[in-house]
């Protein structure tokens, strides 16, 4: 058996050598620790004992061969309840099980495949209301319109409707990550029924959100016959609709944290995708060349469709690469081992907690080399065999690998292809990058990005079933 090593006294020594602060930065605090201590490090943060694992094979022992002795930790599903009720990311063991299985027909290929021409017009609309030479805040821009077609998806909610509410209920999720934030740091939170002023922040925000869902579930049960709801195409409705082994309905608290889980990370971590993704061709004047010629050779002016994403490659490689490099979901939550046990022969004792990194994993030389170089054609046919299916996980991996990954991925590439085809987006000069790891990862204050036209017609967008003209 070998022995784990431990950095001293929680790396206050640690981060001055690598000059980066657990608190200030914890994604390249990590990357810092396995870089100096190798695939599998010990630390201690209070009373708390972290391993710390970025060789790939152990990301298959903790979240596939093991996985039932690695359940999520009690902590981290704590307070991530505060923020999203019980749903899928908040469950462990049969619980989740058993809401995965009712969950899993609203993500069927078909399903997700109706949604493609939403997207696309979606995405159109918002595009046509960019001013070419303006400064726009990418990081809002992408936030709203994912919510956009999240609230479409999910609830058959149109996009009109939705704009009125959309910076409130904006205000309220970025309210419960900072507050998710400020507790993931602290060693100790107080319960949730002290009415400290982060406790009263907390309630108003879940508030607006359980409202506004509650009365669009409360809508379709008055539509339905004998309260139950039609299947109406969304999401919402096929979870109505589903039935456990004995017949029996979710009940509305778990549609409704479900649907919050779906709503909440349906939209924050493909926007924060799209934002690095678009930084990042910024940065690559000739990655973005390629994405063009692509996207002008496949779709010449036209949206995509669903059919079409067979024949855009690149764009899904560039998407892949950018999650690479900037992982919207950049650590799983903590593992927590049950009973005593090893781990490709290091010893995990009983209550240890496990961080399995996306960002560590990727930008480390052993499974990425020359980790920080930007390269879509890491994800070439030719060349994707060489990277270890446990070595990119910007979902997640085995059993809780992310639901709507199909999905998500979909999406990204459909919003990514309609709006290149009409801009470019440069980085504002006195923008920089500033990593802000909360439950995703995005940029501290967003990122300024002024708007160019591309040389290329537009000829029609879809609406409604209808076909609108569109200026060239």
């Amino acid at each position: 058996m070998t022995k784990l090593k431990t950095i001293p006294k929680m790396a206050k020594n640690f981060q001055q050598k690598a000059g980066v602060n657990f608190g200030d930065n914890s994604p390249e605090f990590l990357l810092a620790v396995a870089n100096e201590y190798g695939e599998i490090a010990q630390f201690n943060f209070g009373p708390f004992k972290f391993v710390l694992i970025s060789n790939p094979e152990m990301v298959r022992e903790v979240l596939i061969t093991q996985a039932k002795n690695f359940p999520k930790g009690n902590r981290d599903v704590r307070l991530l309840s505060r923020v999203l009720g019980k749903g899928l990311v908040t469950t462990n063991g049969d619980e989740h099980k058993r809401q995965r299985r009712l969950s899993q027909p609203a993500f069927h290929h078909r399903r997700i495949a109706s949604y493609a021409d939403t997207i696309s017009d979606y995405a159109d609309v918002v595009g046509s209301d960019l001013v070419p030479g303006q400064t726009i805040n990418m990081a809002e821009e992408m936030e709203a319109l994912t919510m956009y077609i999240v609230s479409k998806t999910l609830f058959d909610v149109d996009m009109e409707e939705m704009v009125e509410r959309s910076a409130e209920i904006g205000h309220s999720i970025d309210v419960l990550q900072t507050l998710a934030d400020k507790n993931f740091d602290k060693l100790f939170n107080l319960p949730m029924w002290i009415p400290t002023p982060d406790n009263i922040k907390n309630r108003r925000a879940r508030k607006v959100l359980d409202s506004t869902i509650s009365a669009i579930m409360q809508e379709r049960r008055e539509a339905g016959e004998n309260g139950v709801a039609k299947d109406t195409g969304d999401l919402l409705s096929m979870l109505m609709l589903a039935t456990d082994e004995d017949g029996s309905f979710m009940s509305d608290v778990e549609i409704r944290d479900q649907l919050l889980t779906l709503f909440i990370a349906g939209h924050e971590t493909t926007s924060n995708a799209l934002l690095w993704t678009w930084y990042l061709l910024s940065q690559h004047p000739e990655v973005e060349e390629k994405l063009h010629a692509e996207l002008d050779q496949v779709l010449n002016g036209r949206l995509p469709t669903m059919e079409d994403l067979k024949s855009l490659p690149y764009t899904e490689m560039v998407l892949k690469e950018s999650m690479r490099v900037l992982p919207p979901v950049w650590s799983l939550n903590a593992r927590v081992a049950l009973e005593d046990t090893t781990v490709m022969g290091y010893p995990i004792p009983k209550g240890v907690q496990v961080f399995v990194s996306p960002y560590v994993l990727h930008h480390t030389p052993q499974n990425f080399p020359d980790p920080e170089r930007f390269d879509p054609e890491r994800f070439s046919p030719e060349n994707i065999d060489q990277i270890h299916k446990y070595a990119w996980i910007p979902f997640g991996a085995g059993g809780r690998v992310c639901i709507g990954n199909s999905f998500a991925m979909m999406e990204a590439q459909l919003i990514l292809a309609t709006l290149a085809q009409r801009y470019r987006f440069e980085l504002d000069p006195s923008e920089s990058v500033r990593l802000q790891a909360r439950i995703t990862m995005t940029n501290k204050g967003g990122l300024k990005m002024k708007v160019v036209e591309r040389e290329q017609p537009i000829q029609t967008i879809r609406l409604d079933n209808s076909t609108l003209e569109m200026v060239s």
